[in-house]
């Protein structure tokens, strides 16, 4: 039980971060240095203890016990100042005493030293996120700025991580995503952002450009070779690139010039419906799509009795079904579902349906 504990203690984002910045401080150290300090003080500690034994006649195993612990305890602060009373005595106390100072203010430096780097890395973005089935932003331009005000209206409550290279933090200190100064291409700087501990990776292009795409490649390559497992969604600047992304094994691959395009060419045949699309994706008032987990009583429903259960007990319209990550709309009538199953849905809100949670082990 309490290893258990300790490992979930030990998994909080704060701890890991602190963990993180003390690995590289302690790599940054002069450990020769700390080393013969540490072997000075307790060589002076040991001969300051013969010599007190000998100074209050305690020479024996006891009496050195007790004047290693009085040495001791005089360095840190905390030594009992009657328990010498020969002159010599007095001299090598007031002498721990002052290395004892030394000692104590050289620690308290080390740890506000600490403090101080650990709170001004962590303002650069040069720390760790330490989060777990989070969202990776690998990138930035004003797509992501839509979605990172999408992401905080939304009802899973999803942590966010923004990878970017850039002085501050592009989305502002109150969009709530830790930011992470770093290259999108670099395989340590995917891995402070949590990569590998995260549900997905959403790729952007920085600038409107080919080569901003090569880029785009370049990063899914990352992301691929330190957490396959992870999903990668990309928004494509050109169309031609796709298959690239497909072969780079992006999850998802999204062309928003081309997704406008099409539905404003919908929506000049059919009036009203790029209002109608944009209330199901965005957030805010009305209907949104979500995607959920079916209850176990559900499987061996009929796609019918499906829709009708979803509309009666939740108030949703059914759109798909999805099946090992696929999804499938306009079922036939004798598809029945499988455990495993979820579907994507059109409601208000979620209410008291399940929402399919991401995980790096789906």
């Amino acid at each position: 039980m309490f290893p258990r504990r300790l490992a979930a203690i030990l998994n909080v984002p704060l701890f890991k971060r602190v963990a993180f910045h003390a690995r590289r401080v302690s790599g940054q150290l002069d450990r020769h240095f700390f080393t013969q300090l540490l072997t000075a003080v307790g060589l002076f500690v040991a001969v300051a203890t013969a010599a007190v034994a000998a100074f209050e006649n305690k020479l024996t195993v006891a009496g050195l016990g007790s004047t290693l612990h009085w040495a001791i305890t005089t360095v840190i602060g905390s030594g009992d100042s009657s328990y010498v009373t020969s002159p010599g005595g007095w001299i090598i106390g007031w002498l721990l005493a002052f290395f004892g100072v030394a000692l104590v203010a050289a620690m308290t430096g080390a740890v506000v030293g600490f403090v101080i780097d650990f709170l001004l890395k962590e303002g650069q973005g040069m720390g760790a996120a330490g989060f777990r089935d989070h969202i990776v932003v690998c990138g930035w331009n004003s797509t992501a700025r839509d979605l990172m005000e999408e992401l905080r209206t939304d009802e899973y409550a999803v942590k966010v991580v923004l990878l970017h290279d850039s002085e501050r933090n592009p989305a502002g200190e109150g969009a709530g995503a830790y930011f992470v100064r770093g290259d999108v291409t670099s395989e340590a700087d995917l891995r402070r952002a949590g990569v590998p501990e995260a549900a997905s990776a959403i790729v952007f292009p920085a600038q409107p450009t080919n080569e901003a795409d090569m880029r785009s490649i370049l990063c899914v390559m990352a992301i691929e070779s330190v957490a396959p497992r992870v999903r990668t969604v990309v928004e494509v600047n050109n169309p031609a690139h796709v298959d690239h992304f497909r072969r780079a094994k992006a999850d998802e691959v999204l062309v928003t010039s081309r997704l406008a395009s099409r539905l404003l060419a919908r929506s000049a045949l059919y009036p009203g419906l790029s209002e109608l699309v944009t209330d199901i994706v965005s957030g805010g008032e009305g209907s949104e799509l979500y995607r959920v987990a079916l209850p176990d009583d559900y499987c061996g429903l009929t796609v019918d009795d499906l829709s009708a259960r979803l509309r009666s007990d939740h108030h949703a319209t059914l759109m798909a079904i999805s099946r090992r990550g696929r999804a499938s709309v306009n079922l036939s009538t004798d598809f029945r579902l499988e455990p495993g199953d979820d579907a994507v849905v059109i409601a208000e809100s979620l209410g008291t349906l399940a929402p399919l949670r991401l995980s790096t082990n789906d």
